[in-house]
């Protein structure tokens, strides 16, 4: 079997398209990278929230798939809407990676008074600006590689400590912030491979290559995103994690600035309703007056 697998240009997602054809090669099959150039990938000078979310990296890629260029997609979950185009199933969640943010050039615990930190991602501005005040933030986007070429520019800059895995990346300080400090964006560390929705030879192929702890815990994150209606433009973050049987999802919503955070932590046996039920708590206990709703 033969499939071909649309995937951004990057470094980064180059690597996540390979790993998953090395996941499907012992099954027989071969896959053909079909790399495409999303908006997301163009317009790196404008932050991702102002040109649509988390939607400019996927919605080209996913394009390929609708219309018959490629079989599959492979994308960074954080990367993927919450909800699912119409047309594609989310066919497979491989073995879910590293979840932790990670602070590259300097520890938080060593950052100057009034250090300037790189990060495009409202949520770490949130939490991060939550743990210390005196924090000043620039905007920082690109691939990772170009995240860190620019790491000089300020005191330090904000990254996924698994795209630094991924990729074989060693900067001199390396700082990974545990999930008590910066709860991760929705779906960070894991990978998603999409295909048409009408094509259940590929879905097929797709499940054997699934992760059911992973894809349980992520159901539960993107149904929490879903619930608020929005993408990686919200101070929001969400992480679940199977614990004897249950799933146990931690959330937050915060303000744009730290001053408030909101969080909810609660278990169930239903990913998805578990989701919602925390989305809806924190609306309900201010958030709502947080996204200006």
């Amino acid at each position: 079997m033969k499939l071909r697998a649309a995937t951004r240009s990057s470094p980064l997602a180059l690597w996540q398209t390979r790993h998953v054809a090395a996941l499907l090669a012992p099954l027989g099959v071969d896959v053909e990278l079909v790399e495409i150039s999303t908006d997301g990938d163009r317009r790196q000078d404008v932050p991702i929230h102002e040109i649509g979310g988390k939607g400019v990296f996927a919605k080209e890629v996913q394009l390929a798939v609708l219309d018959g260029r490629a079989d599959i997609a492979v994308h960074s979950m954080k990367d993927l809407p919450s909800v699912t185009a119409d047309g594609l199933t989310l066919a497979a969640v491989p073995a879910r990676g590293d979840v932790r943010d990670a602070l590259v050039g300097c520890t938080l615990t060593a950052l100057r008074p009034g250090a300037l930190v790189g990060t495009g991602s409202i949520r770490r501005r949130a939490q991060l600006a939550a743990l210390r005040p005196d924090l000043v933030f620039g905007e920082l986007r690109g691939n990772i590689g170009t995240r860190l070429s620019k790491a000089g520019q300020f005191d330090a800059i904000v990254v996924a400590a698994v795209a630094l895995e991924r990729l074989g990346a060693q900067p001199a300080v390396v700082d990974p912030l545990g999930v008590d400090l910066a709860l991760p964006q929705v779906g960070q560390g894991a990978l998603a491979v999409e295909a048409r929705a009408d094509d259940p030879d590929t879905v097929a192929a797709l499940v054997s290559i699934e992760h059911p702890s992973s894809r349980r815990a992520v159901d539960a994150e993107r149904a929490f995103l879903a619930e608020l209606g929005g993408d990686c433009d919200l101070p929001a973050g969400a992480y679940a994690v199977i614990e004897r049987g249950e799933v146990r999802l931690r959330s937050l919503l915060a303000a744009e600035d730290g001053t408030t955070v909101l969080r909810d932590d609660r278990c169930g046996d239903d990913g998805p309703s578990l989701g919602l039920a925390a989305a809806r708590s924190l609306l309900a206990s201010g958030g709502a007056d947080l996204l200006g709703r």
